[in-house]
C-alpha cells in the first residue's frame, strides 16, 4: 500500500548548472530508475519533498511517482542533503517490481519498555540497532518492524533472529551465517555512583590543627 503521492515533472536540462538553477526555482534534481527500464531525470516541488521526508514511513514505504499521467511504484533510494543547510539536493528513485525482493532498510520500533520487569527494577534499555536491512518483496515491505521488550528482565537480550519478519522478507546480516546474529536490544543493570569517602579521623585532625595554627598567627 501506497500513502505517499510525489508529484514529477520531465527534466531534460542536464548539468551542475542546469540543477543550481533548478534548485534556485525550488525544485529539487531526482532520478528514477530499475525495472528494465532507461532511467529518467525529474525535478520535484522542495516543499512537498521536505513534508514528505518529515514522515518516518516515507523512507521505507512504496510510492506513487506521478509523472506524465501515468503512476509508477518506486522507493526512496537515496537523499542528498546540504552539509549546513536544510536543502534537499538530489533524490534517488528506484523503481518496483511486485514480482521482485527489493532491498530496503527498515526502521525498528521499541514497545513495551513500561512493562519490562528489568525496566521495573531499575534497568537501563540499550538499543544495539535502530533498523535492519532486508530484501522483501514489494507487497510485503513493511513500514517498520515492532520490538518486544516487555518480557526482558535485567541481563537479557533480543537478538536479530528474535525479530518477526514478514513471510518474504530475508534479514542481509542472518543470510550470512548465524555469526551474524547480532543484539538488537538488551537490558542493563545501571551502575551506581560511587559514594564520596567520608571525611577521616587523621583528615579531622589535620583540619583541626590547621585552624589552631590560623589562630595563633593572629
Amino acid at each position: 500500500m501506497s500513502l505517499f503521492d510525489v508529484i514529477a515533472e520531465v527534466r531534460t536540462d542536464m548539468g551542475k548548472g542546469a540543477s543550481r538553477r533548478l534548485r534556485r526555482a525550488g525544485l529539487v534534481p531526482a532520478i528514477v530508475y530499475g525495472a528494465n527500464a532507461e532511467p529518467q531525470c525529474l525535478s520535484l516541488s522542495h516543499n512537498e519533498v521536505q513534508k514528505h521526508l518529515a514522515h518516518e514511513a516515507f523512507y521505507a514505504h512504496i510510492l506513487n511517482l506521478k509523472l506524465a499521467g501515468e503512476t509508477t511504484k518506486v522507493v526512496l533510494r537515496d537523499v542528498h542533503r546540504h552539509p549546513g543547510k536544510p536543502v534537499i539536493l538530489h533524490m534517488d528513485f528506484q523503481r518496483v517490481d511486485a514480482k521482485k525482493p527489493i532491498r530496503v532498510q527498515v526502521p525498528l520500533h521499541f514497545m513495551g519498555e513500561d512493562d519490562s520487569p528489568g525496566v521495573k527494577e531499575g534497568g537501563m534499555v540499550s538499543h544495539e540497532r535502530t533498523e535492519v536491512a532486508i530484501d522483501v518483496l514489494p507487497g510485503e515491505l513493511p513500514e517498520y518492524i515492532e520490538v518486544d521488550i516487555s518480557a526482558l528482565n535485567i541481563g537479557d537480550s533480543l537478538h536479530l533472529s528474535d525479530l518477526k519478519l514478514p513471510a518474504s522478507a530475508v534479514l542481509l546480516d542472518l543470510a550470512k551465517g548465524d555469526d551474524y546474529d547480532q543484539p538488537i536490544v538488551a537490558i542493563h543493570e545501571q551502575k551506581r555512583a560511587e559514594e564520596e569517602p567520608e571525611v577521616g579521623a587523621d583528615e579531622a585532625s589535620e583540619d583541626a590543627a590547621e585552624g589552631e595554627a590560623d589562630a595563633d598567627a593572629e
